[in-house]
Formats: C-alpha cells, sequence, structure tokens
C-alpha cells in the first residue's frame, strides 16, 4: 500500500498544477489524478507548463487517436479531426498511435505503427505544439517497418536529430530502429539477446497474463524490448523487455555513426534491474522511473543501484507510460490494459474512467 501521506496528500491535492511554492512542501509519492477519461490513453507526453496529451490505446480504438487533455474529464482530438480520420481512410491520418514524446523544440512526435486490418504503412509525424502544423514526417520502408511489426516506443534527440525506436517485434524479431531525421534514413538494429524477453511473468490483479488455449490454460505472455529512455546528455540510450527485470545501456554513438551489429551488441551493459514494465523515464540525474505492472506501482533505480518503490496505489492497474511534465512531477497514463479484448480473452472488463495522473517525484526530478 501506498504510505499514508501519500494518501493523505492524494485527497487534498487538486486537479490542476500546483504553483511551485506549493510543489515544495511536497513529498516524494504524493499521487494525484489529472484526467478521468472514457477512452483509453496509451502513452502521454506533457510540456513543462502542463500541457498534457495522450494517444489512444489501440486494443480499445475510439474516435480519436491522438487527444489533448482541456479538463479534468474532458478531451478533444488533437491537432485537428481530420488527423483523427477512420483508420485506414488517408495518407494523413494517424492510424494506430502509441508512443509519443515532446522535444525541446516545441514538436510532438508520434509513431504511428499502422497496425490493423488491412495493416498501413508506418510513420513518424512531428507536429508543431504552437499551431498543430505538421512540420516533419517519416514513413518506414519495409527494411525498417516490416509489416507486422510493432513500432512502440521512443525517445528523441532533437540536438543531433535521432529518434531511437523500441520495436517488441510482433511478428519478426524485436528490434531498436534508430531513425536518422537529417538524411532521411533509418536503421533495425535485432543482433542481441538483451532485446529479447526474459523468463518473467506478467501477473496483475493477482491474474496470469497471457493467451488462453482451448483447454483453459494460459500460455504466459513473453514481450521482448519495450521501456525505451535517453540520458540527459544524449549520449546513452537505455532499455528493457516488458517481461524482463534487466535494464540495459549502450553507447548512442555507436548508433548514430553506423557501427556494425556485432559492435553494437558487444556494447550493450547491464545498467542495473528493473520490475516487469511497460514505460520508463530518465531524470537529469541519472533516477530510471518504471513502470510497475505487476504491483500496481512505479518503481525508480538510483544512480547507486537500488531499486525502489516511488508510489503504489490501487488505481495504477497498468501504468503504461511515464512522462516528466512540470519540474519534479512525472505524468502517468494508466488504461487497465490486462483487462482489454487481447489480454482478457477477447472480452472487454476495463471499468470508467480510465486515467492519466502524476506522481511527485521530487524537486530534482526534470527531464531538460
Amino acid at each position: 500500500m501506498r504510505p499514508p501521506i501519500a494518501a493523505l496528500l492524494c485527497a487534498l491535492l487538486p486537479l490542476v498544477s500546483l504553483p511551485a511554492a506549493a510543489d515544495e512542501q511536497l513529498t516524494a509519492g504524493a499521487i494525484e489524478s489529472v484526467a478521468e477519461l472514457p477512452i483509453n490513453p496509451g502513452n502521454a507526453a506533457v510540456t513543462a507548463k502542463g500541457r498534457v496529451f495522450a494517444t489512444v490505446h489501440q486494443f480499445r480504438r475510439a474516435e480519436a487517436q491522438l487527444i489533448e487533455i482541456t479538463g479534468p474529464h474532458s478531451y478533444r482530438p488533437w491537432p485537428d479531426k481530420a488527423w483523427n480520420g477512420a483508420f485506414g481512410s488517408g495518407p494523413d491520418v494517424l492510424n494506430s498511435v502509441l508512443g509519443i514524446r515532446i522535444d525541446r523544440r516545441g514538436r510532438l512526435w508520434v509513431l504511428d505503427n499502422g497496425l490493423g486490418e488491412p495493416p498501413q504503412v508506418p510513420k513518424l509525424v512531428a507536429f508543431a505544439l504552437a499551431d498543430g502544423k505538421p512540420v516533419f514526417r517519416y514513413d518506414f520502408p519495409p527494411e525498417t517497418g516490416p509489416v507486422g511489426s510493432f513500432l512502440n516506443d521512443l525517445v528523441v534527440d532533437d540536438a543531433r536529430g535521432f529518434v531511437y525506436i523500441a520495436d517488441p517485434g510482433g511478428s519478426h524479431e524485436p528490434a531498436l530502429v534508430v531513425v536518422d531525421l537529417n538524411n532521411r534514413t533509418s536503421r533495425r538494429f535485432t543482433t542481441s539477446p538483451t532485446l529479447q524477453a526474459e523468463n518473467v511473468d506478467i501477473v496483475v490483479e493477482g491474474r496470469l497474463l497471457g493467451p488462453r488455449g482451448a483447454d483453459g490454460t494460459v500460455k504466459p505472455a513473453r514481450v521482448a524490448v519495450n521501456p525505451i529512455t535517453l540520458s540527459a546528455d544524449g549520449e546513452t540510450l537505455y532499455f528493457g523487455a516488458m517481461n524482463g527485470e534487466t535494464w540495459y545501456r549502450v553507447p548512442v554513438r555507436l548508433l548514430r555513426e553506423g557501427a556494425d551489429d556485432a559492435t553494437i551488441a558487444a556494447a550493450i551493459a547491464k545498467a542495473g534491474r528493473k520490475p516487469v514494465s511497460d514505460g520508463a523515464a530518465t531524470d537529469t540525474a541519472g533516477n530510471h522511473y518504471f513502470t510497475d505492472l505487476n504491483h500496481n506501482a512505479i518503481a525508480v533505480l538510483r544512480p547507486d543501484g537500488r531499486l525502489e518503490t516511488l508510489v503504489e496505489d490501487d488505481r495504477l492497474l497498468w501504468p503504461d507510460s511515464l512522462a516528466f511534465g512540470e519540474p519534479g512531477w512525472l505524468y502517468i497514463a494508466v488504461n487497465q490494459l490486462e483487462r482489454s479484448p487481447p489480454l482478457n480473452g477477447g472480452v472487454d472488463a476495463g471499468q470508467l474512467p480510465y486515467r492519466i495522473m502524476r506522481v511527485y517525484a521530487g524537486g530534482d526530478a526534470n527531464q531538460e
């Protein structure tokens, strides 16, 4: 259970951003609900002033795929209704979006994996936050975004012009995908066992997750590389499997400069431990935050190697993604994915509301 002080603060805190003076009175682990929604958030992205965006998870499709939160119970399709058109209805439509990030140049990066029937060409699109206009687009070729792959989560190095993507694999080998924004090229790296799932289970609400056979037995799910982050200086890429308890690191220079697969694989090293997790975030002090699926919690790996629980809360039913917002605050998309049809025998047992939450991680917990 969460500490009593966190429970008390949760009851007292309003559903709006707090002024800096009030933030200084908070204790790390204080958690609150920012938005309660009728649709299912996938990943969230937040500006330093608390403007919140979210993708809508493709396991529960809705009338919009990308939204901006406009209030405690409201949202709007973003950037407009046209980009949120029906699946496969045109080239300038967001079909199946999940990964989302905001960079330091005021751009919202959106990863469209294109999964659906029939599959669409996956793409990476950046929109200007100021007016919602698209300012960059990259359609993945079959070599790096093959049909059936699951381009999932991403991080953006806006200083050097690179995007790094985690692909759990789908019907293909798990991969790290590197997009060179300046040259409009991409590369798919698959040659390392560190990208594979470990033999560790996802157990949420006391239930082992995985496909159920005709005899009723569950085959435990095994999801490969998923959470991915970038160090504050942009020189180290971190990643791990969803079904995994190991957090890895690799020098980004090798990916930027086109080192061969063997060199990259040899340079991957263990960065520490992590829980079974869908999302992660790394701050400027070198703390790594993880969604802890099995414990309805957010965990943190400290620079000295300690893995701690930041907060545990019964409302954190499948905390999917993490994103820094205002100084000290870490936002969480919570979507009850364990109750969605693909993970619940074809039956949707989700209970409204779905939530965007945030936890106070401490005044020094920032991404920039």
